[in-house]
């Protein structure tokens, strides 16, 4: 991954050509576009928080580790498109045409998911959630948790919380699904102190961690 994930710049467009490109890390933070075409492009560890894509054509992209919050995705279709470890958390789908698109550890939480098309929700690689999902962690971890967002970057990136201020459970789920509880904890407790830089997904905490566990720092 890239030290620096993208500042969100002025990605708005109408009926436009934009095939084979590569917006891998972009931060789209309420970009509006509509209707336009993005076929065979990379959007893999990009942030389409707040965003609306009405009405555009996804075929054949790639969404890895890509997060999709509080999305506008009405009529788009993502036809052949690639999603792996790829979150939904309250995307409107109305529309949405996912034919012969192919799906690895993709999670769907408060999606309008019955309105979306050529979606499998049998498919083993999609696990869908209707709302929050429960966890207990203890108080160690709340702590660790709660003490990161100290951090003003954490605290801008929203990845540990929800709107309402509560703790985002979800991605606390998929952390613990990479780490083990201790090392989780020791790896936030220095990330708290260390990070330094913008970011805007959670698969930046994922690398950082996968990174102190590599040099040796947990």
């Amino acid at each position: 991954m890239a030290k620096n994930q993208s500042v969100p710049g002025n990605f708005n467009y109408n009926k436009i050509e934009k095939k084979n490109k590569n917006f891998m890390y972009k931060n789209l933070l309420r970009s509006k576009c509509y209707n336009s075409n993005f076929s065979n492009s990379n959007f893999d560890y990009a942030s389409f928080r707040g965003a609306h894509f009405k009405a555009c054509t996804f075929f054949g992209c790639t969404f890895r580790w890509t997060e999709f919050i509080g999305t506008n995705l009405k009529s788009s279709v993502f036809t052949n498109a690639t999603f792996e470890n790829t979150v939904f958390d309250s995307v409107n789908l109305e529309g949405a045409n996912f034919k012969d698109a192919q799906f690895k550890n993709t999670i769907f939480l408060s999606c309008n998911i019955e309105k979306a098309k050529n979606l499998n929700l049998e498919d083993l690689n999609i696990r869908i959630f209707h709302e929050m999902p429960q966890l207990e962690i203890s108080e160690e971890l709340e702590m660790a948790v709660k003490n990161v967002m100290k951090n003003d970057y954490v605290k801008k990136a929203r990845v540990f919380d929800t709107k309402d201020g509560d703790l985002n459970i979800l991605n606390l789920m998929i952390l613990l699904d990479n780490f083990d509880e201790s090392t989780l904890i020791k790896g936030l407790n220095i990330i708290e102190v260390q990070l330094d830089r913008d970011f805007y997904t959670l698969s930046y905490v994922i690398k950082l961690l996968k990174n102190y566990q590599i040099d040796g720092t947990l």
